[in-house]
């Protein structure tokens, strides 16, 4: 069994690296012979992404930031340098395995990474992505279950209440090939995020790393995030 292959592409631009992950499976699609995984690991300059659910109000005022239509899952994100951003480009036929499972995993190795810095993340039922808890990002607590929203699947608004989004997830699927991933918030200007409703959620608060007052190079996070995913990805 081979683990993906880690590829790190430093800072790059955000449309041309979608396109390329587009190209890329398309060509697995049509490959003849089974192809190797990849993980590729990357920093975008300022962007604004819209995934196929995105609503052109949540996007409140983007001024000069490029807004970037997608076919990923999910609504729209922010993506800027202090962001480390993983695309795993995965065989899930190959692995075995469906999305909801695959979601699990990819949520799973962020949960790993900041536990390695000390920081609890936490999922939220219908709300793909990983959340700490503003007043005690460091403890151990679950968080208190609350009802599911009246939208089968889709977290109800006080499902955040005292959480801030600290990894966001949004993948796409075709033909069992996966591409797009997830972003994870190391040391940002997150001010970006207040010019949006978070993944479609209004008054979603979105912190980093540096904000927790955890100071760690992203280098270092990107290199953790992509082993554990490269651990957990192999068929």
């Amino acid at each position: 069994m081979t683990s993906p292959i880690l590829i790190h592409k430093g800072r790059v631009d955000a449309a041309a690296t979608i396109a390329a992950m587009r190209a890329h499976t398309e060509a697995r699609i049509a490959a003849a012979e089974p192809t190797p995984d990849e993980i590729w690991l990357c920093e975008h300059p300022p962007t604004y992404t819209q995934g196929l659910a995105g609503r052109p109000e949540h996007l409140r005022d983007p001024g000069d930031i490029a807004v970037i239509q997608t076919n990923r899952g999910g609504q729209v994100t922010y993506h800027g340098p202090g962001q480390v951003v993983a695309y795993p480009l995965i065989d899930l036929k190959r692995l075995g395995i469906y999305v909801k499972e695959y979601v699990y995993r990819l949520e799973h190795c962020v949960l790993h990474t900041l536990e390695a810095v000390g920081v609890t993340g936490h999922r939220v039922p219908g709300a793909p992505g990983i959340y700490v808890r503003l007043d005690d990002p460091f403890g151990h607590a679950p968080l208190e279950a609350l009802p599911p929203s009246e939208r089968l699947g889709v977290a109800a608004p006080d499902a955040f209440r005292g959480l801030g989004k600290i990894a966001a997830l949004g993948i796409k699927v075709s033909r069992h090939f996966s591409y797009h991933g997830v972003a994870l918030n190391v040391a940002m200007d997150l001010e970006p995020f207040q010019r949006i409703d978070p993944c479609g959620y209004a008054g979603l608060a979105t912190v980093d790393l540096a904000t927790l007052g955890v100071h760690v190079d992203a280098a270092w996070v990107a290199q953790h995030l992509g082993a554990r995913l490269a651990a957990h990805l192999v068929p």
